[in-house]
């Protein structure tokens, strides 16, 4: 029985695992307090919470906009107000996994632009790494300060019908999301303020702080005060709000490529005062359009000569060029073997089961069964390019069938795991939506990851995809503490 009464609508997907309720529609015992509150509230209570997010949200500026070219503009961040709660040693798992995971990807990538240790050994196919696009020859043997490529990372799990957490995606070159996870929770504090008082919830919006203190351990000066700029593509970018959120909230410069200048291998802010050196570069440009001298020459977002000026030892970029390659979906079945060879641990979280398009039988197989699997583009983002085969129509499922055989490299394919599912206010009436979790990392002079990440919800009934630009949403996530926090 839902706290507003009635029975909460099913997902499509019925053997989905339920977050909010155990099998008997009563409510799991970190939600019990949370569920009270709820039907003490009444239906009425909890959608006038709703309006008062969406106003304030709208109020403060909190859009997004789906794809540059989108014709709609910029939308309001949809946000349901019903929090996700995860217990302190349920998150204590997704903590660790989550960190090694970050920490083999790190001496991976560097054992590829060094030694190559790895292709050697025959962990991952040489061939597979060669032929990414996200393979910079150009940057083999440089060493960027402290040998850490990846220091901003978002892992994307979702939870199968048993409740174990499985990674789908790897987010490891611009991942974005951490300000509409702040935002999240200083709309939830204003929307719920009584229930912080029940629930110990471990805080987030430190999150600039400890990004700061790692870009600032960092600098290739070892100055305690060294110069930090947010380098972004510029306003129309999709994810412009959030760098400009960062850069206000850290107290750092917001820049684009042409406030910046490299003289002699240094780079240089240019500033009313003259120019100043600069020592950190938070670059949210892709390596494509990051220097026109050393990717492509028809960057007009980028810097040129940044790159020699990292080569030279002269500025920290973050995330370091060339971390592209260790997020290519083609590696992504390799992690779990990547974990065990520069580890030598056994991975805490297992993969999404996927399928490798360049493995001959593993494709005829998923050609054969497209029906049954997600198909994914290697290089896409944003929930672009992909197959959910169970509900694509024919033509399509036909029509990437004929991609995949052209160019199987560009291609995975995914075992369709049915996201867990959460009660979301949806109008007049309390409903089940599918929902995912993204972790973030921060890694600089410690490793950090997050204690509540980003939960993006589907707001269609039935809906697997939960990005904003295929109409998803998102909840705050509540990791509990076992003490005070």
């Amino acid at each position: 029985m839902s706290p507003l009464g009635g029975t909460p609508l099913p997902s499509r997907a019925a053997d989905a695992y339920d977050e909010f309720y155990r099998g008997d529609a009563v409510p799991r015992d970190h939600y019990r307090p949370l569920w009270d509150h709820l039907r003490d509230g009444g239906h009425a209570a909890l959608a006038a919470r709703a309006r008062a997010t969406h106003v304030a949200l709208r109020s403060e500026g909190v859009t997004f906009t789906a794809r540059p070219d989108a014709v709609a503009g910029d939308r309001v961040w949809p946000f349901d107000p019903i929090p996700r709660i995860i217990p302190g040693a349920e998150w204590a798992l997704v903590e660790a996994g989550v960190a090694q995971r970050i920490r083999a990807f790190n001496c991976f990538v560097h054992d590829l632009y060094h030694t190559q240790r790895v292709l050697k050994d025959g962990v991952v196919p040489a061939e597979l790494v060669y032929a990414s696009p996200d393979f910079r020859r150009d940057i083999v043997g440089v060493e960027p300060p402290h040998g850490i490529y990846t220091h901003i990372g978002g892992i994307d799990l979702v939870r199968d019908e048993k409740g174990r957490y499985l990674v789908a995606e790897d987010n490891l070159r611009i991942p974005s999301g951490v300000s509409f996870m702040i935002e999240n929770r200083i709309v939830e504090r204003r929307a719920f303020p009584e229930l912080f008082g029940r629930y110990r919830v471990r805080h987030v919006e430190d999150y600039p702080a400890v990004l700061l203190r790692a870009l600032r351990s960092l600098s290739p000066r070892g100055q305690r005060e060294p110069r930090i700029v947010v380098l972004t593509p510029g306003m129309h970018n999709a994810a412009y709000l959030e760098h400009a959120f960062l850069a206000h909230e850290m107290d750092v410069a917001l820049v684009e490529g042409r406030d910046l200048v490299v003289s002699n291998d240094v780079v240089h802010l240019k500033t009313t005062r003259g120019r100043e050196r600069v020592d950190v570069v938070y670059r949210r440009v892709d390596d494509l359009f990051l220097d026109p001298l050393c990717f492509r020459p028809d960057s007009l977002v980028g810097v040129a000569g940044i790159v020699n000026a990292w080569r030279a030892g002269n500025v920290a970029i973050v995330n370091a060029p060339g971390t592209g390659i260790a997020d290519d979906k083609a590696i992504h079945p390799y992690v779990p073997a990547i974990i065990r060879y520069y580890l030598g641990e056994p991975p805490l979280l297992d993969n999404v089961p996927t399928y490798q398009m360049t493995n001959r039988a593993e494709r005829e197989w998923v050609l054969a069964n497209l029906d049954q699997v997600v198909v994914k583009r290697v290089n896409e983002s944003g929930g672009y390019g992909m197959l959910v085969g169970p509900t694509a129509p024919p033509e399509l499922r036909e029509a990437f069938s004929r991609r995949i055989a052209e160019n199987p490299r560009s291609f995975v394919a995914q075992a369709v795991v049915p996201p867990s599912r959460h009660v979301c206010a949806c109008d007049d009436a309390l409903e089940t939506r599918h929902v995912d979790l993204r972790p973030f990392v921060v890694y600089g002079d410690e490793l950090d990851v997050v204690p509540g990440g980003l939960t993006r919800v589907a707001l269609s009934p039935g809906a697997l995809v939960v990005d904003a630009a295929h109409g998803g949403g998102s909840k705050d996530t509540w990791v509990l503490a076992a003490a005070p926090c």
